[in-house]
């Protein structure tokens, strides 16, 4: 029986999750939940917790497919983003993709002023920004939003362009 020290590691914790290790497989989750949530919380807002449960859900369901190790983090933002997105459909949020949490911020204050200034964008520029801030790359995007790639690429043309001006008088 292996022990919770053992299994610290998701590169330890992936290949007995996937072959019916209940304990891995909750260490892995309990591990990846925080990561979950804070994408589901810029994207949903108030559903978060649902979009939660949903996404470690899908997770579960879909683990035993993930091939290479390595791509556990990216797999996991990918079905995570895609089940917050169904989860803001199915409850018709209208603010959807509010935030953009960045890990690199060294003031306080510029998420602050981030989210003030993503709030002012429309919904479609919210999208294309948030999902490109979470390394989505065009043709993600458009899967995601199931959007022509033209689209996309388009919007977030548009986006940056709306967010710059936006951003302007705030930085002065």
């Amino acid at each position: 029986m292996s022990t919770v020290s053992e299994l610290a590691s998701p590169l330890t914790l992936l290949p007995r999750a996937q072959s019916g290790d209940e304990h891995a497989m909750n260490h892995l989750l309990n591990h990846i939940t925080p990561y979950v949530n804070r994408i589901c919380r810029s994207i949903t807002r108030d559903d978060a917790a649902d979009a939660t449960q949903e996404a470690l859900l899908a997770i579960y369901r879909g683990l035993g497919q993930l091939r290479e190790p390595v791509a556990f983090y990216g797999w996991v933002r990918a079905v995570t983003v895609r089940e917050a997105l169904r989860t803001a459909k199915r409850f018709g949020e209208e603010q959807t993709c509010g935030q953009v949490e960045s890990q690199q911020q060294t003031n306080p204050l510029d998420a602050v002023h981030i989210s003030d200034v993503l709030d002012r964008l429309s919904r479609a520029h919210r999208q294309v920004l948030t999902l490109r801030a979470y390394g989505l790359n065009e043709e993600e995007i458009a899967e995601v939003l199931a959007l022509p790639v033209g689209t996309v690429r388009s919007r977030l043309f548009r986006a940056r362009r709306r967010f710059q001006e936006a951003w302007q008088p705030s930085a002065a």
